[in-house]
């Protein structure tokens, strides 16, 4: 026998043992994880769990061009070697064991099927191979070595509890450059609140990911899970950060793909006119990014983990029963017409202050910063005089600040 024969025998061997070992590990998972429930995913349950990462040579782009540390080009170079490798995920009791070791409140994804999931919606970011997928807290690393057999050659696992660095760091010594692991609290760069203090600058710097333009491609996917107690703080500071182009919206238009409670989803995709939940941070993430719900999961699926490190059972209020996964895009056209990062903080004013009473006449509201203005404004944009507040659109908001700074009507009030 050749070589070159040989060599074919050996990876069609090595294959066979891969797909043979992903069958046993989803055959093995317990019943926990068997009476999962899917909910309105357009993966189905049956295809989803009859998926097995397919790991053939057109999976990765051979001329990517990359120039980057040890995502890059070392993944590159050993690509055929690690290509057939199947990282053990565990079982859920393993995985529930090992995520008790956390130092804080938090939440995880023990379950393989779950984990899937969420690889299959990164599935053509996988695949090209173009785009580094940041993990926000991923703990025992569930996710992480899912997203690793799915294909996953630029994954950085950022995660902020000591307790997880070692086995992730052995998992990182024991691939070829797929994975980084850095020890860092994702959600809270460049406020050195948390230890250890680190900045985004030197994160992507040290990561060779630059700045691109805000038009060009997503050049990072960040996916994760938000804790519930406080992702709205989170998604303020994001916020901020995102229409500021400031921290990690330097790089471009980086994107969200996180868990989330299905009340925080249901006030971000709420419309004009609903109110209750139609409120500022509505307004602003709706003018700033494409909101897609990809999947709602059970609150039952996640694990939940006090500070002590007792397993604690998720909250299930009337409209917290479910944990949405959310895809946050942000827009392309964003920065067009007269808005700029430089002036977008008097548009966040602008709309929280309106906001704060949302059966507030907007007439009113434009009156008091310029007397007699209210109706001039409204009539130019050809939005009726008696609108209130909670029923303007956030592109009627985008509209109405870029005619305010347009006029000389407000050059003497905060806005100027």
């Amino acid at each position: 026998m050749s070589a070159s024969s040989s060599r074919l025998l050996v990876l069609a061997v090595r294959t066979a043992c891969s797909h043979t070992q992903r069958r046993y590990l989803l055959a093995n998972t317990p019943v926990f994880a068997q009476l999962r429930e899917y909910v309105t995913d357009p993966l189905s349950v049956s295809s989803r769990k009859a998926q097995v990462p397919s790991y053939k040579a057109d999976r990765i782009s051979q001329d990517m061009g990359l120039n980057h540390r040890n995502l890059s080009a070392v993944a590159t170079s050993l690509k055929d070697k690690s290509r057939y490798d199947i990282v053990d995920i565990g079982e859920v009791e393993e995985n529930i064991s090992k995520a008790r070791k956390c130092t804080g409140p938090r939440h995880f994804i023990v379950d393989p099927a779950l984990a899937q999931l969420v690889a299959d919606h990164l599935q053509n970011d996988l695949a090209d191979g173009k785009t580094f997928i940041f993990e926000y807290n991923p703990g025992p690393g569930v996710l992480t070595r899912t997203l690793l057999n799915s294909g996953a050659q630029r994954l950085v696992a950022l995660e902020s509890d000591r307790k997880f660095l070692p086995e992730l760091e052995a998992l990182e010594n024991s691939l070829y450059g797929q994975l980084e692991v850095v020890h860092c609290n994702f959600l809270t760069l460049d406020t050195f609140l948390d230890e250890p203090a680190i900045d985004s600058e030197k994160l992507f710097t040290d990561l060779g990911i630059s700045e691109v333009p805000w038009a060009d491609d997503v050049p990072v996917k960040v996916v994760g899970l938000f804790y519930p107690s406080t992702e709205s703080k989170r998604l303020w500071n994001l916020i901020y950060n995102l229409f500021q182009r400031h921290s990690i919206y330097r790089y471009g238009r980086v994107e969200i793909v996180m868990f989330m409670t299905e009340k925080l989803f249901t006030r971000l995709s709420s419309s004009p006119g609903e109110f209750m939940i139609y409120r500022d941070l509505t307004v602003l993430w709706q003018m700033a990014c494409n909101i897609e719900l990809l999947h709602k999961e059970p609150m039952s699926s996640f694990l939940a983990v006090n500070k002590t490190g007792k397993v604690s059972k998720c909250k299930t209020l009337t409209k917290n029963t479910h944990m949405c996964l959310v895809r946050l895009t942000p827009r392309q056209g964003l920065f067009s017409g007269c808005l700029n990062p430089a002036n977008s903080t008097a548009l966040i004013m602008l709309v929280r202050q309106c906001l704060v009473k949302r059966k507030a006449l907007l007439k009113d509201k434009l009156n008091a910063w310029s007397p007699n203005s209210g109706e001039k404004i409204l009539n130019e944009l050809g939005i009726r005089s008696n609108i209130l507040t909670g029923e303007l659109s956030q592109e009627d908001y985008k509209n109405l600040f870029q005619v305010m700074l347009q006029t000389n009507l407000f050059s003497h009030c905060w806005l100027d």
